[in-house]
């Protein structure tokens, strides 16, 4: 068996080459696996494997110490209780109404938001100037190896109207977006957002988007889909 070669990177993460074509990603101690030429990173969408088991994606994920502050509830009074958490800024509490803690978090603060649109939303930028950019990017897991990525982007502009036009256009399908920020921040495989786990709203001259994905393990589409819905009431982080 040929010898196993190794690279540092800037970051000083050390990583095997893979000599069969393939590159493996080490994110604390699981190999994350993407096929050369563009494939799909394992975990975010399917098209390659998790090796080791998606449950070590994120470290302190495999600990089982989430504790459920809402033993026995249905995932609606989960919400509910998560909604009013989620407006008094108390993240961690916010997701332990659905059994999850979080696990890494990064944040950007910005004012180019030409360059952190997208499409039809770019365009609307274009024509609306807005005054600030701040992103948001939270990794969330069950304590068993499932975990999710939340994206929050806020989007401040000088008259409530141009939020309330911009709001308008994000939140159709397939009409673009705000970038959010890229889940490598947080050492992890990027992840591509498709928008079906989503949530935006108008918070005086500011416009609000909440968007989530798995990336390790399993989250059914309508816990993801209720993340969104509370993630979004957070107040400026």
């Amino acid at each position: 068996m040929a010898k196993q070669k190794y690279r540092t990177l800037d970051d000083g993460t050390v990583i095997p080459i893979n000599e069969g074509g393939g590159a493996k990603v080490f994110v604390a101690g699981v190999a994350i696996v993407a096929a050369v030429g563009g494939g799909t990173a394992a975990g975010v969408g399917g098209a390659a494997s998790v090796g080791s088991g998606a449950a070590e994606a994120l470290p302190g994920n495999l600990a089982g110490d989430v504790a459920d502050s809402l033993p026995g509830r249905s995932l609606k009074t989960r919400k509910a209780e998560a909604k009013k958490s989620a407006q008094r800024g108390r993240k961690d509490e916010t997701f332990s109404r659905f059994k999850l803690k979080q696990l890494k978090q990064a944040a950007k603060h910005e004012i180019d938001c030409l360059l952190n649109s997208t499409d039809r939303v770019r365009e609307y930028l274009a024509q609306h100037r807005c005054t600030s950019l701040d992103r948001n990017l939270f990794a969330v897991g069950d304590g068993h190896g499932n975990a999710a990525v939340i994206s929050v982007a806020r989007v401040g502009f000088p008259k409530k109207s141009d939020a309330e036009g911009c709001e308008k256009v994000e939140e159709v399908q397939g009409s673009g977006d705000i970038k959010p920020l890229a889940a490598t921040l947080l050492r992890l495989a990027d992840v591509t957002f498709s928008g079906h786990h989503f949530q935006s709203k108008v918070d005086g001259k500011t416009m609000v988007v909440a968007e989530t994905e798995t990336v390790a393990g399993h989250l059914d589409s309508d816990t993801l889909d209720a993340l969104a819905d509370v993630s979004v009431l957070f107040p400026k982080l």
